[in-house]
């Protein structure tokens, strides 16, 4: 059988017919945060040595000036970190360990312009995503960002055809 997964209200499904098994919330979360070390510290180090001629006068003063751009640069870095990982693999390096993927509502593959609108959400506007996403909570576990462009964050077991349950992991 299938595995991805949604609802635990859908119905059991019938032979041959796949289920999508979504990812809990602990798993994304857990897949977030080894992307945010990976990601943060490769930024982190290139802007570090690029500012480093520069540290011998004002550190302080420089690095406070540079917190918008900062916050831009790293945002953009996530945003193409994600979005690269998502449409080439369907999943990024914390979600190959935590075994979950980024699929369309049937368990395909998300196209290109669906993983970007989802990886906005996540390098540019998380909290407010995450925290609409849960109050606005669907049977899916999506995201504001997810629902906009129609993806799921699924367990990484076998691609589904159309015609799937859902089930919640």
């Amino acid at each position: 059988m299938h595995h991805i997964a949604v609802s635990s209200e859908a119905p059991t499904p019938g032979p041959g017919q796949p289920e999508v098994v979504l990812a809990k919330w602990s798993d994304r979360f857990f897949a977030w945060l080894i992307d945010f070390i990976i990601v943060s510290i490769a930024v982190n180090g290139v802007l570090a040595a690029a500012a480093f001629p520069f540290w011998y006068g004002d550190f302080d003063r420089l690095w406070w000036s540079a917190g918008s751009a900062h916050y831009g640069i790293t945002s953009a870095v996530f945003f193409l970190y994600w979005t690269f990982f998502e449409v080439t693999k369907g999943q990024s390096v914390g979600k190959m360990v935590l075994k979950i993927k980024t699929t369309d509502l049937a368990g395909r593959p998300a196209d290109a312009k669906s993983v970007a609108i989802q990886s906005f959400g996540k390098a540019f506007l998380l909290p407010l995503d995450v925290l609409l996403g849960w109050i606005f909570t669907n049977d899916r576990r999506q995201r504001i960002f997810n629902r906009a462009s129609d993806t799921l964050v699924v367990k990484a077991i076998d691609s589904v055809q159309p015609g799937v349950t859902y089930r919640k992991d």
